[in-house]
């Protein structure tokens, strides 16, 4: 604030920003500073936050974009039906499909939103078609992950850097799980207690994961590796991923990017 005082805009997109705000807000210390979000890719632009108190983004219906809506469930489905936006409905998960006047096809972008208005047509983007865990019926997309991080940092004054986590498969008697690589720029006070409040917000944001929890059926508590300062940067480098094009995958249902990470790193 001492460079730019009247400072009050902060335009943003590509990454959930809600994870790295509190920074923001350390760094800004004012009352009178706005953080919107914009929804745009090489392929078009797709929405805007056009309300300052709600983080909703607007879909722009005029901007070229022709958008087919195929359910998260029927991903993997041969033949799924698309749905059109008469056709959509609150509150589920859809994967985007763009037809353009720059001469895209029915192609799919590789998001998940949630519509929270139908009049007019607001969204929330929830995630990425192939970063989710659903390996035991849990269904945990990247919105849940991050609503559970951002929890767990705030009960206990963390800041985190990157993340990345997928499944711990059954094993003889063992029962199944999730495992992290969690890397902070300022460690949590408590990281016991990080772990479980994200455990717990994962329960309390997604009824799929929290009915696997019950009495540890067929998850259990996640388990969490505390990464060691650059882990994720050592990594990306070492597959020559380095740049605003390459980002660290948050979820999967294989366990390709943990192994590599855990081998090629001190944790």
């Amino acid at each position: 604030m001492e460079v730019w005082p009247n400072l009050e805009l902060y335009f943003h997109g590509a990454v959930n920003f809600k994870p790295y705000k509190s920074q923001f807000q350390e760094l800004i210390p004012s009352e009178d500073m706005y953080y919107l979000e914009t929804y745009n890719a090489s392929e078009g632009f797709f929405g805007i936050q056009d309300q300052v108190y709600s983080d909703e983004l607007l879909l722009m219906l005029d901007y070229g974009i022709y958008y087919e809506f195929l359910p998260l469930e029927d991903l993997e489905k041969e033949g799924a039906k698309t749905l059109s936006l008469g056709e959509v409905e609150l509150h589920k998960n859809y994967a985007i499909i763009i037809s353009t006047n720059g001469g895209l096809w029915r192609y799919m972008i590789g998001d998940t939103v949630q519509f929270t208005s139908l009049s007019p047509f607001r969204i929330r983007i929830t995630g990425r078609t192939k970063h989710f865990i659903n390996a035991f019926g849990e269904e945990v997309i990247i919105d849940n992950a991050e609503q559970a991080i951002s929890q767990a940092c705030q009960q206990t004054g963390a800041v985190f850097k990157d993340y990345t986590a997928c499944p711990i498969y059954f094993k003889g008697e063992e029962v199944g799980g999730h495992e992290w690589i969690i890397e902070f720029d300022q460690q949590p006070d408590n990281f016991e207690k990080f772990v479980d409040v994200l455990d717990q917000t994962l329960r309390e944001v997604n009824s799929d994961y929290d009915a696997k929890r019950f009495k540890d059926m067929a998850l259990r508590r996640p388990k969490v590796h505390n990464a060691p300062q650059n882990t994720f940067y050592n990594w990306l480098k070492g597959k020559n991923k380095l740049g605003g094009q390459h980002k660290v995958p948050r979820l999967a249902n294989d366990r390709k990017y943990v192994e590599e990470i855990l081998q090629s790193s001190s944790i």
